[in-house]
């Protein structure tokens, strides 16, 4: 059974961006691979058509884990997905939050001196942003983190 988040935050603005991104490179090499000649289209090897489908999957993979980052916080732990992986860190593992005017997202520190920016929570988002900071640090000390 998963357990019922508490809070959860996730950026709208890079979310569009990714979705914006992703249909224009589906339509324009859509269109592109349309308006070429059959005798054009002849030419690409099946590895050479393999290959910008391994290419394009990855971009639009790279896009849809852009646009699902995303801060949870649960009773027990605070989860952080960022693009390329998922941070879990237990309440008491977490010494601090800071999203000072001019940093480009939040940041969290833990108590063995590492940081990690939590790219869900990001200045592009505006005041949108600077609330969600501002609600998952009295989340984050309500439940004994630093």
């Amino acid at each position: 059974m998963t357990p019922k988040a508490l809070w959860t935050f996730h950026p709208w603005a890079i979310a569009v961006m990714a979705g914006v991104m992703g249909l224009s490179i589906v339509a324009v090499f859509g269109v592109i691979w349309i308006r070429l000649s059959a005798d054009a289209r002849d030419t690409f090897t099946l590895f050479q058509r393999l290959t910008l489908l391994a290419f394009f999957g990855t971009v639009l993979y790279l896009l849809y884990r852009m646009a699902t980052v995303r801060v949870t916080a649960y009773e027990d732990s605070l989860r952080v997905r960022n693009v390329f992986r998922t941070y879990r860190y237990q309440w008491n593992d977490v010494k601090a939050l800071r999203f000072r005017a001019g940093d480009p997202w939040l940041q969290l520190f833990d108590t063995e001196g590492n940081r990690l920016g939590i790219l869900a929570v990001q200045a592009s988002e505006g005041a949108r942003a600077g609330r969600a900071a501002k609600e998952l640090a009295a989340v984050a000390r309500s439940h004994g983190a630093g």
